[in-house]
């Protein structure tokens, strides 16, 4: 068994997030949906010190209905055993190992059967806001739900985003669609887990 620090797990983390509209019917039975469409989040996340744990990931998330701004993560890869394994036994994410390499703005995930997406992040002018929030993670684990609140304190930027996705791939609903808004988070401080 691999071990992981106990919640709440502290974490510090530079991420670049997408935001997607999408037909609801191609990504989860559950996402919240107007005229036939949802909200997709992708985000690169590179979790590094003063945070508890170091590691990469690429994920994807839809808003669900809850008592506050809720979301589920319906896929997400990590570079890192331990947080995969803390992902999955503490809060039922279901995390999967995956190759993430990460440069100063570019970013590619694949695992050992293909590639699942490349992207390429472009910071745009702009005053950083801090947005201090909280939201829940709600994830299902054999019929029964588990949720997760998490604090976030973050300073988003407008960003250019140019993605690749593979369309045979887990992603493969997102190839050949454009975000809407990009946006970097820089030096986010979060709080996962009570």
């Amino acid at each position: 068994m691999t071990s992981y620090p106990p919640p709440p797990w502290n974490l510090v983390a530079d991420a670049h997030v997408s935001i997607w509209r999408v037909p609801a019917r191609d990504v989860h039975p559950g996402a919240l949906a107007l005229a036939g469409y949802t909200t997709v989040f992708t985000a690169w996340i590179a979790y590094r010190e003063p945070g508890q744990l170091a590691y990469h990931e690429l994920l994807a998330a839809v808003p669900v209905r809850g008592k506050r701004t809720t979301c589920t993560i319906t896929q997400i890869w990590v570079d890192s055993a331990v947080s995969l394994a803390g992902g999955r036994e503490l809060w039922a994410i279901p995390k999967d190992l995956a190759a993430l390499q990460f440069t100063d703005r570019t970013y590619t995930a694949a695992t050992g059967d293909d590639w699942i997406a490349t992207a390429a992040f472009t910071p745009r002018p702009g005053l950083p806001l801090a947005l201090p929030g909280r939201f829940d993670v709600l994830q299902d684990r054999d019929g029964t739900p588990v949720r997760t609140p998490v604090g976030a304190k973050i300073r988003p930027r407008l960003a250019a985003a140019d993605w690749t996705v593979n369309p045979g791939g887990p992603l493969g609903y997102l190839a050949g669609r454009r975000p809407f808004v990009s946006l970097a988070l820089p030096g986010s401080e979060l709080v996962f887990g009570a």
